[in-house]
């Protein structure tokens, strides 16, 4: 959970990491764990139908979209963040774009300078009815976030 040293998420599989004095320009197609301690400039992928975990450490830093399933921000991302299973924005968490998520955990102190919009997956939308309210988790404590429209999908 949050400031914590381990995190409420995890993915097994390989783990790469991005250490703090380095610097990768382009795009970066991953499964498994990616620990960026450095700077990417370029969006981070992970591919599709794979449990995939981004984690932005220390003084990592992202100049580009995250589209991953999870992803543990407490660094610096510059660009749009795509959650569709966990995000959380721990005390040094800063975000200078859009954030669409399912859920969504800050601690206090994080930033977003961007909008921040719930999103729904494929499996709860299918003929059910669509709740847009999410449960938060603010500063450590559950708090239910304001429900502003319901709908049914088909």
């Amino acid at each position: 959970m949050l400031g914590s040293k381990k995190s409420a998420f995890n993915v097994s599989g390989s783990t790469t990491l991005i250490s703090p004095d380095t610097v990768i320009v382009g795009d970066i197609h991953f499964s498994g764990n990616l620990d960026v301690e450095g700077l990417v400039q370029g969006n981070i992928i992970a591919q599709p139908d794979k449990d995939a975990l981004v984690r932005v450490v220390g003084k990592g830093r992202i100049e580009g979209d995250i589209r991953a399933p999870a992803v543990i921000i407490n660094g610096v991302v510059q660009g749009d963040v795509y959650s569709s299973k966990h995000l959380e924005l721990a005390s040094r968490g800063r975000v200078q774009g859009n954030v669409f998520y399912t859920l969504v955990e800050m601690a206090a102190g994080s930033e977003v300078n961007g909008s921040l919009s719930h999103v729904v997956t494929a499996e709860k939308a299918k003929g059910k009815i669509v709740d847009s309210g999410v449960e938060a988790i603010v500063a450590g404590e559950k708090r239910a976030a304001a429900v502003t429209t319901s709908s049914i999908v088909d």
